[in-house]
Parts: structure tokens; C-alpha cells; sequence
């Protein structure tokens, strides 16, 4: 294990200076009615100054106003596996209800800690994937109804290490290859600072660009390395990216929430006006 935590340091170090944080769309405007997707690693509500505190974490969700909300970390990951966050405070104070799945728990809101946190809209039909690798790892595949048109959310926590990773980022293409007629959301911790060729993240292509508007969203304190993020398919699904950086959120977990906007109805639009839909990089048998 000590190799391992050497090996992700040296990694990491080279990362931070080969490569400057970047930001895209920090203060995008929402105004044309486009749904807001966030990702969170809530650090299982303890902050950067060691506090347990699930209000805390409770209030970040609210600050950032996004329609769907992906969390990681949600649940306790050793014992009782308990859900750490009052969801039904997040319904009544943020709107937001946490989609049904079967918790890994009795006592568990999420599946490997992964807990999809909805506005409004119709679910169809809901997955629970286990991911291959050598860490017990995740994902929820959520098909959405919504009034600008069904979409399709994976939303996945990946694992620490690298080899780990490549064999989950295929495990989430096969996920997202029977989705055609769907556009696709990849959120999440990915776990994946390296960009191009190095990263596990390259056999994502050509469903999802790995290189797609990354921004830095760990550690909260200093946000240096782009490990969460918001990949669509198709490509212009998704119109901006940003990091919601407030004092709070700074202080709540040792990630920042990664929020972005898509615009649904345009791609439906630009889809219905070709005649039909396909997603990139799949097979629409």
C-alpha cells in the first residue's frame, strides 16, 4: 500500500507541474433554461478542518442550485454503511430527492456511496453496476424522463488506481452503448488528473472526450488536478463547466463541486431535424 500512495504523490506532483489549472465558463449563465447537472465527493461530510458535519455538506448542495446532483461518498464505507446526509432535509430546504435505488445497506442511501439527487422528472429504469478493479467500486446508469427529453446519467466513482480505472471506464462504456436514442451524462469523481495519452480516461473515447472542458476541482483548498467532471454525449450536450467555489465549499470536503450546464432541448432539436439519434462512438444496432 505504501507503494501505491508513493507512486499516486509522485503522480500528482508531476501533474501539478506540467500542467496549470483551467476554468471554463466560471460564471456561465444559465438564462436559456438549461438544466444544471453538479458532481460532488462530499468526503463522507467531514471537511478540510477534520469536522463531521452533514448540515455543512447539506447547505453546499443548496448553494449550488443544480437541477441533478451526482454524490460520492455518501454513505459510510465501513460498518452499517450508513447514509451520512438528512435526505429529507435536501428535499424540503434544496428540492432535490434522492432517486430510489437498492442502498448497499439497510441503513445506506447510495450504491458504493453514489447517490443521484433529482429536481424533477420521471425515472424509467435505474442500474446498479459493480466495476471491476481491485477497490469495491460503483456506478448508477439513471434514464430520465424530462420535459426537454430523456436523458440518460452515469454517474460513477472511480477507483485510486490506474490499471483499476481502464477496466472501469469500459465497463461504463458498455453501459453507455445500449443508450442509443439517449443522450448521455458521464459525472463524477473519475479519479483522473492525467490528460492525452497517460490517462485510463483515454478509452472513454470517442463516446465521451476526456479532455472536454476539465477544471480543477481538487484539493478545495487550492484546486489543482481536474478529478471530477461532467462528459457528455453528444459532444455539444454539454455548454459549460465550472467549478462552484464558494467559502463553504472550500472548507466542506476536500473537493470542490464540478457544475455545469447542458442544453437538452438543442440537442433533441438538432437530432429530430436529422431524423434520427445516435449516440458517438456506439453501435445503433
Amino acid at each position: 500500500m505504501a507503494k501505491v500512495q508513493n507512486s499516486l504523490s509522485a503522480g500528482i506532483l508531476a501533474a501539478i507541474r506540467k500542467r496549470r489549472p483551467t476554468v471554463v465558463a466560471r460564471d456561465a449563465a444559465v438564462d436559456r433554461g438549461d438544466i444544471v447537472i453538479a458532481s460532488y465527493n462530499i468526503h463522507k461530510c467531514v471537511g478540510t478542518d477534520g469536522r463531521f458535519d452533514p448540515a455543512r455538506t447539506a447547505q453546499v448542495i443548496g448553494e449550488i442550485g443544480a437541477d441533478i446532483v451526482a454524490l460520492q461518498e455518501a454513505d459510510q464505507r465501513f460498518g452499517e454503511r450508513a447514509g451520512l446526509l438528512d435526505l429529507e432535509h435536501l428535499r424540503r430546504e434544496a428540492h432535490l430527492v434522492s432517486v430510489p435505488i437498492s442502498p448497499f445497506s439497510a441503513k445506506g442511501h447510495g450504491w458504493h456511496g453514489n447517490v443521484l439527487l433529482l429536481r424533477e422528472g420521471a425515472v424509467s429504469d435505474i442500474r446498479q453496476l459493480r466495476l471491476p478493479g481491485v477497490e469495491p467500486r460503483g456506478a448508477l446508469v439513471v434514464d430520465l424522463d424530462l420535459k426537454a427529453g430523456p436523458l440518460r446519467v452515469i454517474a460513477a466513482h472511480l477507483g485510486l488506481l490506474r490499471h483499476s480505472r481502464a477496466q472501469q471506464a469500459e465497463a461504463l462504456l458498455r453501459a453507455a452503448a445500449d443508450g442509443v436514442g439517449r443522450p448521455t451524462l458521464l459525472i463524477g469523481d473519475l479519479n483522473e488528473w492525467r490528460m492525452g495519452k497517460r490517462s485510463s480516461l483515454k478509452f472513454l473515447s470517442p463516446t465521451f472526450d476526456p479532455s472536454h472542458a476539465t477544471v480543477a476541482s481538487f484539493p478545495s483548498r487550492f484546486p489543482l488536478l481536474p478529478l471530477d467532471r461532467v462528459l457528455g454525449n453528444p459532444y455539444h450536450l454539454v455548454t459549460s463547466v465550472a467549478v462552484h467555489d464558494s467559502p463553504l465549499a472550500r472548507v466542506a470536503s476536500d473537493h470542490l463541486p464540478v457544475k455545469a450546464s447542458i442544453d437538452l432541448k438543442a440537442v433533441h432539436k438538432s437530432d429530430n431535424d436529422q431524423g434520427r439519434t445516435e449516440l458517438i462512438g456506439t453501435d445503433p444496432a
